[in-house]
């Protein structure tokens, strides 16, 4: 028999003894007999039988009853009385807090070398980040304790196997962009260089990210480079060089 069936056979019991109890009190006030409860207390019986009832209401509540009767559809309430909650809130997305920014120094440049009483500048070709190749005027970082121009000088020799002199200084381009972890200021100094040396190569390269290099005359650079900032340049450039001519 299980626990429940035990004591709901046990409050059973419990009914007919308090029904029994009634009656007899019932007799003893009809025949003068000792004391008791009062008539209100016992009319048939029901004040022993309504404790009982209440005993009962008790024992199984605190068993296995919830606080709250089950809605239909709703989430079940298991043993104790203690509803289930399910809390069905988005959670709050992830903190990132603001990246790191890392300054970077890059130089690089036009160098030009006349033929045929025409132009020319060395131009590089290399890949973007999404793997198209494009051309671009040489340039890299400042190394150690370099100045810009050095680093120029260096830079275009490295990319394009050309010795330059610097001539004047062109302009600095300065733009930001985010990596997955840092934003990155970066800023690059561009000089326009004479050709003094060196042959057309990407040999040189130590990065091994220049694949190509071409001689273009200065006035076409604006159809050849990608970049809107490196076609103003070689636009300044070519006022340099015509009004120097």
């Amino acid at each position: 028999m299980t626990r429940v069936a035990e004591q709901r056979a046990e409050l059973e019991s419990l009914r007919r003894e308090a029904r029994q109890h009634g009656q007899r009190t019932l007799l003893q006030r009809e025949h003068g007999g000792g004391g008791g409860l009062g008539v209100s207390g016992i009319v048939d019986g029901r004040h022993d039988a309504q404790a009982c009832q209440m005993d009962e209401v008790a024992t199984v509540s605190g068993m296995s009853s919830p606080a709250h009767p089950d809605v239909p559809g709703g989430v079940p309430s298991p043993p104790g009385g203690h509803a289930l909650r399910i809390d069905r809130r988005t959670p709050p997305p992830r903190h990132v807090g603001p990246l790191p920014v890392v300054d970077e120094t890059s130089a690089g440049g036009i160098v030009v070398l006349q033929f045929d009483g025409v132009h020319h500048a060395a131009v590089i070709a290399r890949r973007n980040r999404a793997g198209r190749l494009e051309w671009c005027l040489p340039k890299g970082h400042l190394e150690g304790t370099e100045t810009p121009e050095e680093a120029a000088i260096r830079e275009i020799a490295e990319e394009t196997g050309i010795v330059g002199q610097i001539v004047r200084r062109l302009g600095v381009i300065d733009y930001w962009f985010s990596g997955e972890d840092r934003r990155v200021h970066k800023v690059v100094h561009h000089f326009l260089l004479g050709a003094v040396g060196g042959e057309l190569s990407v040999e040189g390269d130590p990065d091994g990210e220049a694949e190509d290099a071409a001689w273009v005359p200065v006035a076409e650079l604006h159809s050849r480079l990608a970049y809107p900032n490196e076609r103003r340049l070689a636009e300044a450039a070519l006022v340099v060089l015509v009004g120097d001519a």
